[in-house]
C-alpha cells in the first residue's frame, strides 16, 4: 500500500490514466482448475492482539467459503490473545489450531514455515488486526486466483478500521456470543483523548490515500498490466506452492531478513517470475491503523522495503529499457511458424499471458516493470524537487507547484470518490495535505540512506 504515496504530477498518474483509456486485455480466461475444489488454509500471525483478535475471527466466521483450517500463530503474546481466540472459536463452532511461540520471530518466517509445512492449495494470510467485512472475501480472492495459472496472489480493497466500525461489528451474532461471555474484552484499544485525536488524523490520511490508490492508481495498473506491484499483505490469498518456491529460492541468499515489509518483497519476487498480483474492487476488509507516533516508522518500513526490492530485483525495475527488445521478440514469435503453432494449439486462454521465469525478466523485462520504475523515479524526483525549491528559495515556484498539485489531486478525487462522498473526500484531501508532504520528505530521507549505504559505504547487503 506504500509504493505510490503521491497523488498527481507523477508518472504513475499518467500511467494509470493511459491504462484506463487503453482498457483491459479482452481475452476470456478458460481456467484449467476448479477453484471450488481448492484447499484453503487461513494463517493469522498475532502478537498481543487481545483488542483485535475477536473482531478478526468474527469476520472469518461469516465467510461464504469456509477454510479447511484456521491457524493462529502467536508470536509470544503476553496478553489474552490466545484465550480469547480459543473461546471465540469454541462458542461459534469453529476449529482453530494455535501455535504458540515463546519469543517473537516475525511475520515473514511465519509465512515461510506454513508454506512449507502445509499441503493446502491456497495460503490465506490474515493479520490479526484485520476484519474481512465482505462475507465473500475469501471466496472471491480464491476464485480470482484460479482464473489463470499466472495469478499468484489476490486481495481486495483495504480501508481503516475505525472506532465506529468496531461498534457496528458488535451486532454480528458470532461476536455477540463472545462478548456475552467476555464483557471485559476490549472493544477499542485503550487510548487517552490526545492519542485518539492523533489516531483520527492517521485514519483521515489513510482514508484519502486508500481511496486514491485503490480506485485510481491500482485500478489503472490492473487494467493496463493485469497486476499491481504487490498484494495488500493484511488479507491476501497466495498460491502456496509459489510462496514456498519463492522462499526456497531466496532464503539461502537473504535468510528471513528479506525486507521491512514482507508483502512488498513477495510481490516483487512474484512479478520477477512472471506472475501477477491481483486486486479485486468488489470485496474489502478493514485494518487497524498504527498510532500516530508509529506512522513515521511504518512510512520508513514501507519506503525502505520498496527501495530494497527495486535494488534486489533490478531487472524488473529497469524493464522499460528493454521494452523495445521485448516488443520485437513478441512480434517475431507471433510471425514465426512455431509461434503460430503454439497459438493454434493453445486451449487454455489467459489474459495478460507472458512467459514465466527469471531469465525472461533478465533478458526482456516485464510490462509491469513500467509501474515499478516510475514509482522509483517519483519517490526520488518529486520530494527531491520540492527540497531543491526550499533550499534555493524558489517560493513562488514552490507555492504554485503545491497549489497545482493539490488542485489536480482534488479533481481526480472527485472522479474516483463514491457518489455522495465527493465533497467530503475532497475536503479531507485538503486537510491531510501537510501529512502527505511530510511523508514525501520521509521517503526522500530513506532513499538517501539507501544511497549512502549501498554506493558510498559499499554495504550492498543493506536491508533494514
Amino acid at each position: 500500500m506504500a509504493t505510490n504515496p503521491y497523488f498527481v504530477l507523477s508518472p504513475n498518474t499518467a500511467l494509470s490514466i493511459i491504462g484506463l483509456i487503453h482498457g483491459p486485455d479482452k481475452t476470456v480466461p478458460t481456467p484449467a482448475e476448479d477453484w471450488r475444489q481448492a484447499k484453503v488454509d487461513v494463517i493469522i500471525p498475532a502478537l498481543n492482539e487481545e483488542a483485535n483478535i475477536h473482531f478478526c475471527l468474527a469476520g472469518l466466521a461469516g465467510q461464504t467459503m469456509k477454510p479447511r483450517k484456521i491457524m493462529l500463530v502467536d508470536d509470544g503474546s503476553s496478553d489474552r490473545t490466545i484465550e480469547y481466540a480459543r473461546d471465540f472459536c469454541a462458542l461459534n463452532g469453529m476449529e482453530i489450531e494455535i501455535i504458540q511461540r515463546r519469543a517473537p520471530i516475525g511475520k515473514t518466517p511465519t509465512i515461510k514455515r506454513q508454506a512449507r509445512e502445509l499441503d493446502s492449495d491456497v495460503e490465506f494470510i490474515l493479520d490479526s488486526d484485520t476484519v474481512l467485512e465482505s462475507p465473500n472475501y475469501i471466496e472471491r480472492t480464491v476464485e480470482e486466483l484460479y482464473q489463470a495459472v499466472g495469478i499468484a496472489s489476490a486481495c481486495g480493497n483495504v480501508y481503516s478500521l475505525r472506532r465506529r466500525d468496531r461498534q457496528r461489528l458488535t451486532s454480528l451474532p458470532a461476536l455477540a456470543k463472545f462478548l456475552a461471555k467476555h464483557p471485559e474484552a476490549p472493544m477499542v484499544p485503550k487510548q487517552n483523548f490526545l492519542v485518539r485525536f492523533l489516531a483520527s488524523l492517521t485514519s483521515l490520511y489513510r482514508e484519502i490515500l486508500y481511496v486514491f490508490l485503490q480506485k485510481f492508481v491500482y485500478r489503472g495498473q490492473m487494467t493496463f498490466f493485469g497486476s499491481i506491484i504487490h498484494p495488500v499483505g493484511c488479507a491476501a490469498a497466495y498460491r502456496r506452492k509459489y510462496v514456498k518456491d519463492l522462499f526456497d529460492r531466496y532464503e539461502p541468499i537473504l535468510g528471513d531478513d528479506l525486507t521491512n515489509s514482507e508483502d512488498i518483497f513477495i510481490g516483487f519476487a512474484l512479478l520477477d517470475k512472471g506472475y501477477r498480483n491481483i486486486q479485486l474492487d468488489d470485496v474489502y476488509c478493514r485494518s487497524q491503523e498504527p498510532g500516530f507516533r508509529k506512522v513515521p516508522r511504518q512510512l520508513y518500513m514501507w519506503a525502505s522495503s520498496f527501495i530494497q526490492s527495486c535494488y534486489y530485483f533490478n531487472s524488473l525495475t529497469t524493464s522499460p529499457f528493454r521494452s523495445l527488445k521485448r516488443w520485437r521478440h513478441q512480434r517475431a514469435m507471433k510471425r514465426s511458424r512455431a509461434g503460430q503453432e503454439i497459438l493454434e494449439k493453445r486451449k487454455i486462454q489467459e489474459p495478460y499471458r507472458q512467459p514465466f521465469g527469471e531469465q525472461f525478466t533478465r533478458e526482456f523485462g516485464r510490462p509491469i516493470g513500467w509501474a515499478v520504475f516510475l514509482s522509483a523515479v517519483e519517490k526520488i524526483f518529486f520530494p527531491g524537487a520540492l527540497l531543491v525549491m526550499l533550499i534555493l528559495g524558489w517560493w513562488e515556484v514552490l507555492v504554485v507547484t503545491i497549489l497545482a498539485e493539490t488542485a489536480v489531486s482534488l479533481v481526480i478525487m472527485a472522479f474516483v470518490a463514491p457518489r455522495g462522498r465527493r465533497l467530503e473526500l475532497m475536503a479531507k484531501g485538503i486537510l491531510i495535505a501537510p501529512i502527505r508532504y511530510f511523508s514525501l520528505f520521509y521517503d526522500l530521507l530513506t532513499s538517501l540512506r539507501f544511497a549512502i549505504d549501498v554506493w558510498i559505504k559499499k554495504d550492498r547487503r543493506w536491508r533494514k
